[in-house]
């Protein structure tokens, strides 16, 4: 794993983060500010010269306009900016005899403390010229973009632009032009020991709120709606001083004839169902914090007047939804890919009895992020393209997945649907902050 920190920095988020209740502090905006700049220097300075070395890159070009960003360049801005300024044109070459990768923006001002304005504009009044004259200079063997078929994050190269750089390289330099997906798929999937001190903090906030949300305090039986409850999620992350990436979700299953399929509980589910004593609880939940995501599902049961537990027959189908959770974990190997691990563990499981679906995706600096898909919930015999891409260490995940049992009392089969963020490190996989393996219990 990348190694380089600063412990001041982290000293203050373990501090601030202590309480494990969702009440704790959140950094404050020039905090934040100050944590985002140096992981990103950190970032630049030791993982991005690791990448392209790995993926055989010397120089990566990166264009973008003003409301129009590629999804990388996002990443690659500092704090106080927001959005791309004008055209932003950054590029990183490695240098073989230096070993060193210049930083460079083809701009007017530096971008950030870590890449340095590079544009002489009394010699180049033209920025693509400017841009020329670098890629002359140096030289590159390849001359990576950000096209590709399979992730749309590494796909951010406007065809505008693309035809704009294509004009003004020579037929030699354009023979070297390159797709930047390994490299830039790289960046955006790998996460650094810095990362993974946060990631902690925002899992555990993530299921606090989660669990808060899932408890007497906020859900009175009989009153209480699941659209209630998704407000009251989405109001939390507000109050808290955060913001989510995509509005929470909350559906029931319960003894009726209704079934429980996966495009119900997105798009189709009651939005003013009230809850029930009996009732098998269901959100999805995530937030964003300093530039990660979180992206978590779990379940709560309302007890029935004199109850005291959720029923064996339920409790067994979550047993078999956490089995289904290492079946999968346990076919993380480096090298392996997406398709490959969903296959093995579709097969492993259904050899136990277990009903599957798995639909894992990484996670990171995107919700949906880069990296090897692991099954969608309508591919289940594999995903071309980003299921064929391959494992690589230190790389986050959130584990999405669902199992069927059959409820006799129920008289059908419900679907324990559990999504928990976990980390790759190359040796094997672990969970950022443990994992449900229990139901709440709501009403009790």
């Amino acid at each position: 794993m990348i190694q380089s920190f600063n412990m001041r920095t982290l000293l203050i988020i373990a501090c601030i983060f202590c309480s494990l209740n969702t009440n704790a502090q959140v950094l404050s905006d020039r905090e934040q500010s100050r944590v985002v700049d140096e992981i990103l220097t950190e970032r630049f300075n030791t993982l991005l010269p690791m990448l392209m070395e790995r993926t055989g890159i010397d120089m990566w070009v990166i264009i973008a306009r003003e409301y129009n960003e590629d999804p990388v360049l996002k990443t690659m801005l500092p704090s106080t900016w927001l959005s791309a300024r004008r055209t932003t044109m950054l590029v990183f070459y490695a240098d073989p005899k230096s070993k060193q990768v210049e930083k460079l923006a083809i701009a007017r001002y530096n971008v950030g403390d870590a890449i340095k304005a590079s544009w002489d504009m009394q010699k180049f009044p033209d920025q693509w010229d400017a841009l020329a004259d670098i890629i002359k200079t140096r030289n590159p063997k390849k001359i990576g973009i950000n096209t590709s078929a399979s992730f749309g994050h590494a796909d951010g190269l406007a065809y505008t632009h693309q035809q704009q750089l294509m004009s003004k390289l020579s037929k030699e330099q354009q023979a070297r032009v390159v797709s930047a997906e390994p490299l830039a798929v790289g960046w955006l999937e790998t996460r650094t020991e810095r990362e993974m001190q946060v990631y902690t903090q925002l899992v555990r906030i993530s299921h606090n709120i989660i669990k808060e949300g899932f408890s007497d305090k906020v859900v009175t039986p009989g009153i209480t709606t699941t659209d209630d409850l998704v407000w009251w999620f989405r109001q939390k992350v507000t109050d808290l001083g955060l913001t989510t990436w995509f509005h929470p979700s909350v559906a029931i299953q319960r003894s009726d004839s209704s079934s429980f399929e996966h495009l119900r509980s997105f798009s189709d589910r009651p939005k003013d169902d009230v809850v029930r004593p009996g009732d098998l609880l269901h959100v999805d939940f995530g937030i964003t914090y300093l530039r990660l995501n979180t992206d978590i599902q779990q379940h709560a049961y309302v007890v029935l007047p004199g109850e005291t537990e959720a029923p064996a027959s339920i409790k067994k189908a979550f047993a078999n939804a956490n089995r289904l959770q290492d079946i999968l974990t346990s076919q993380y190997k480096t090298g392996r890919t997406g398709n490959e691990i969903l296959l093995s563990a579709l097969s492993q499981a259904k050899s136990e009895g277990i009903v599957p679906s798995i639909y894992t995706h990484p996670l990171g600096l995107h919700g949906h992020a880069a990296g090897p898909t692991v099954g969608m919930w309508d591919l289940q015999g594999g995903v071309p393209g980003s299921g064929d891409y391959k494992l690589f260490p230190n790389t986050a995940y959130s584990i999405e997945l669902n199992a069927s049992t059959d409820i006799p009392e129920w008289k059908k089969s419900i679907r324990i649907m559990l999504e928990e963020d976990g980390f790759y490190d190359g040796k094997g996989f672990r969970y950022i902050q443990g994992r449900q393996r229990e139901i709440y219990l709501i009403g009790k």
